[in-house]
């Protein structure tokens, strides 16, 4: 239980201006013990939800049982290849609660296997359904209907990550986001092995600590990106077998990876027969009833987080994917959808008193609340990131300081900014104080993750970064010998968005597969108006691979990139600190941890005698220790990595002149430091 009288003081001591709206907060604590005491009084949230362990399909010493819950339900079926897909033959037993059970007697009862669907009665009618707690849902070929398949296998997977999983932890995390089924280049469906045995390599070569999996839950449609799921249990059998998941993230953390789930609490599929959407018959069993269980953008299902049965199943996700397959944690989808009546539809979140009002769905609040305990709780090493572009104080803060409990909300407002800024202004107009202030900023003593662009941008109808400053270009002008303002503007402009986000990024840095090296395509799923073809549904690594473009020259910087992060561990310093912002010469000077970072956005503005204030930073002389300019990054080497510039007393302050090109960025650090 939360203690709430000093976990609110300690909020107020960090965030004096949270004072007006105390008695809200209090009504969110009061409301999250009152929850907690009726799901577990005063035990431990991973002692109650095992909903996996005993709903479901499970052995028993002389055969098998089966459970649903089902509270709208008046008689229940099983069938299946089992009893050669009789509906009515195996009728289950309302035990109580609107909890349905059979016992199948003989362990060869049902078999591994074999596909299985729940019937459901209600009202004199009869339907079929995939059961909610399914641990793996396929298409049955026979008759193109997806099913329930029994998952046993006689050989249990052997995990061998013991000294990873629950021991370690990045406290600074460089983040792969990337989809299983379009990890690879050949056109069709990518699977959990190949992305283990060769997508892995790329991203530990690349540098990058942790994956982010998108698209992990069943879902019917694959062009939603997997944020349309119906099988919560179920990993997508698109990619392979349970097993397969298995393998991927053992082989991960052998490789020192995390690996972090895409996880979608924040609505559900409305087909009806494969998901949860009215299972028992009902519109009210794992949704809110009326307009407020509907998205009204999405058109998906909405849960009700007040009820305790609901709060269950889903914390009982949480903890199966950490228990059953070592997820070592979960990026929350649609957080803002989630926490507000109208899911923050066209609300710009521009004074705190938007966070507490009626409009806010404070059962959604006490359910992240629950989820983060849960989460960390199996796992302390676990993380959690909160996709949130609302802002809302404390997501990151403990719940001891009446907090979500979140590690790390993604900084949503960046990608938007570097867009809007791409489309609506030249570039030598682009204000270094602003761009400065959006990407250093987020509340303080909150973590969050920076990143320059969201996966969203690579979809057809929107368009990367990369494309957007090369635009036709693109597919004329990736040979290394082809050079025109437009293309050498979208090189370098790429390197300093992603640098300049990185660098000031709080506490770590995100990329999606493929951004880093400025993937050429948009991502169409297969789908009737293409042809139902893949094409466009891959990562063409052999681009990278191929020394005569220049998409090396970008995958090596962002190589670099990585690696000075990691070498100079710079999201575990403090925050930046402007030096000199130069909105006339599109100059950003700035320090961290004791390295200076210049960087110049100017598009054809070179600055031969850039000056850098050495005040507040320790040491006499300084040396570039990295440089967008390199010839590996396609640049024209004119920042020296061996010049020594050494610090005197100028009309300008304590320190030195650097010859700074246009859309050039350096990194000094004093030649002392080690």
């Amino acid at each position: 239980m939360i203690d709430i009288n000093r976990s609110i003081g300690r909020l107020l001591r960090a965030d004096k201006e949270l004072a007006p709206y105390e008695s809200d907060i209090r009504m969110h604590l009061h409301r999250y013990n009152e929850k907690r005491r009726e799901l577990v009084g005063e035990g431990e949230l991973c002692e109650v939800c095992n909903g996996y362990l005993y709903f479901g399909f499970h052995r028993t010493p002389t055969g098998w049982v089966f459970r649903e819950w089902l509270p709208g339900a008046d008689a229940a079926w099983l069938t299946g290849d089992f009893n050669g897909w009789d509906r009515y033959s195996h009728p289950l037993t309302n035990i109580g609660d609107g909890v349905y059970e059979i016992r199948l007697e003989g362990r060869d009862a049902l078999a591994h296997g074999q596909f299985v669907k729940l019937i459901v009665g209600r009202e004199g009618k009869s339907f079929e359904r995939v059961p909610a707690y399914a641990r793996r849902a396929v298409l049955d070929e026979r008759d193109a209907r997806l099913c329930a398949q029994i998952w046993m296998p006689n050989e249990e997977f052997v995990w061998t990550d013991g000294d990873f999983y629950g021991k370690r932890r990045h406290r600074s995390p460089r983040i792969y986001e990337a989809h299983i089924g379009m990890a690879q280049e050949r056109e069709g469906v990518g699977t959990y092995r190949e992305f283990a045995d060769i997508t892995l390599e790329w991203i530990s070569h690349a540098g990058y600590n942790t994956v982010q999996l998108m698209a992990i839950q069943e879902h019917p449609y694959y062009a939603s990106f997997g944020y349309q799921v119906t099988g919560f249990f179920a990993p997508s059998y698109r990619y392979g077998t349970p097993e397969d998941l298995k393998y991927l993230i053992n082989k991960a953390h052998g490789m020192g990876i995390s690996v972090l789930l895409d996880i979608v609490h924040s609505h559900a599929c409305p087909n009806e027969g494969e998901g949860l959407n009215r299972l028992d018959g009902t519109d009210g069993q794992y949704f809110l009833e009326g307009e407020r269980g509907w998205h009204s953008a999405w058109g998906t299902r909405l849960f009700n987080y007040g009820r305790g049965e609901v709060l269950h199943f889903l914390l009982s996700n949480l903890k199966y994917w950490q228990d059953e397959f070592h997820f070592d944690g979960f990026r929350f989808d649609g957080v803002t959808s989630m926490l507000y009546e109208n899911h923050g539809l066209g609300v710009a979140f521009t004074n705190l008193s938007q966070y507490y009002s009626l409009n806010t769905n404070v059962d959604a609040r006490v359910y992240l609340m629950l989820a983060n305990e849960l989460i960390h709780t199996v796992n302390k090493k676990a993380i959690t990131v909160a996709e949130d572009m609302s802002g809302m104080p404390g997501m990151c803060l403990p719940l001891e300081m009446a907090g979500f409990g979140f590690d790390f909300r993604l900084s949503m407002g960046v990608p938007d900014m570097w867009i809007k800024l791409i489309k609506t202004q030249r570039m030598e107009d682009w204000s270094m104080g602003y761009i400065f202030s959006e990407l250093s900023g987020g509340r303080e003593n909150e973590g969050s993750i920076g990143y320059s662009e969201s996966h969203d941008q690579a979809l057809v109808g929107d368009k990367t970064i990369m494309f957007r400053l090369a635009d036709a270009e693109m597919y004329t002008g990736m040979q290394k010998g082809y050079h025109t303002p437009t293309m050498d503007t979208a090189i370098d402009m790429h390197k300093l968005i992603r640098f300049s986000t990185a660098v000031l990024a709080k506490d770590g840095y995100l990329n999606f597969m493929g951004n880093e090296f400025g993937h050429p395509e948009w991502i169409d799923f297969p789908r009737e108006g293409n042809g139902w073809s893949y094409k466009y549904a891959r990562r063409q690594w052999s681009l990278v691979r191929n020394p005569t473009y220049k998409y090396d020259w970008l995958a090596e910087f962002d190589r670099d990139m990585i690696a000075h992060l990691r070498r100079y561990s710079v999201h575990s310093k403090k925050k930046a600190r402007a030096i000199w912002l130069d909105e006339a010469k599109s100059l950003m000077i700035f320090e961290r941890g004791n390295i200076i970072y210049a960087i110049n956005f100017h598009p054809t503005w070179s600055q031969e005698h850039a000056f850098i204030c050495t005040q507040g930073v320790e040491g006499s002389k300084f040396k570039v220790v990295f440089s967008s300019d390199r010839y590996e990054h396609g640049g024209q080497g004119r920042v020296s990595t061996e010049q020594e510039y050494t610090v005197t007393d100028t009309p300008f302050g304590k320190g030195f002149f650097i010859y700074l090109p246009a859309r050039c960025a350096a990194a000094l650090k004093a030649v002392s430091d080690k």
